[in-house]
């Protein structure tokens, strides 16, 4: 992993696409910057196409997708893609083909689970949710890999970000979501073309991202996560969330 300021001169020119996490690393503590919101904007016009590729619940994503400056959102760790169609109404895609059965399946889980492990606590998003389960990180590393275990044992997936623990029913991650989006929405294997894609995160979730595309970017407060990513970004940038964000964007305009 190496600073920003390490790229030089290197070509950015094939990427065509932004994918980026959302909470921390678009937003810091939880806000929105103006100047972020322009980098978005900067994009679109620079002809670079954005997706949103994050953890926050459904309820988030439809509004995201609706009104802000982006191509679409994967939401729930991969578990939905929501999309602005031409009319303005939103177009929503689910993993799952059957998404009722998917949800009652996955609401039987956490009501188990919680009953289980009393330190277990819903997030209060939950209610937002279509297609995984969050709840309160706890501080205690030792609970925190039990609670993991324990969901793994019970056939759900399961990751931690800067918010939530997370659980899900299905063979999917944001990776697995991005590379379906990608190819179904925007005719691109990354398989194939990889160096199209320039990915931005800061957390353990962001993991599989950071490790297969070599365009990947962390935002500073990434390495409070260094120990528990399968692999750290390529770059680092200096400022943390919305700030590192911008960054990352001035250079790909600025070398693309």
């Amino acid at each position: 992993m190496q600073h920003i300021d390490a790229l030089g001169e290197i070509d950015l020119s094939d990427i065509r696409y932004i994918l980026t996490d959302m909470d921390e690393t678009l937003t810091f503590q939880g806000r929105l910057a103006a100047s972020t919101y322009k980098a978005l904007e900067d994009l679109q016009r620079g002809g670079i196409r954005v997706i949103i590729n994050t953890a926050a619940p459904a309820g988030w994503c439809d509004q995201m997708a609706r009104m802000w400056p982006v191509d679409g959102v994967i939401g729930e760790n991969g578990g939905l893609f929501f999309r602005r169609g031409a009319s303005g109404a939103v177009i929503r895609e689910f993993w799952h083909e059957d998404q009722t059965v998917a949800a009652r399946q996955l609401k039987s889980l956490g009501d188990d689970m919680v009953a289980r492990h009393p330190s277990l606590l819903f997030a209060e998003d939950q209610i937002y949710r279509s297609t995984s389960l969050a709840f309160n990180r706890v501080s205690d590393r030792k609970l925190q890999s039990e609670l993991l275990t324990s969901f793994e044992a019970a056939g759900a997936r399961a990751t931690v970000n800067n918010l939530w623990l997370l659980a899900w029913l299905g063979d999917y991650d944001k990776l697995k979501m991005a590379r379906r989006v990608l190819k179904n929405h925007f005719a691109l294997d990354i398989d194939q073309e990889p160096g199209r894609v320039a990915y931005v995160g800061d957390s353990e979730n962001d993991g599989p991202m950071f490790q297969f595309f070599r365009h990947s970017f962390g935002v500073s407060t990434v390495v409070d996560a260094l120990d528990c990513l399968v692999a750290p970004p390529a770059w680092i940038t200096t400022g943390p969330g919305g700030q590192g964000f911008v960054e990352v964007v001035d250079c790909v305009l600025q070398r693309g």
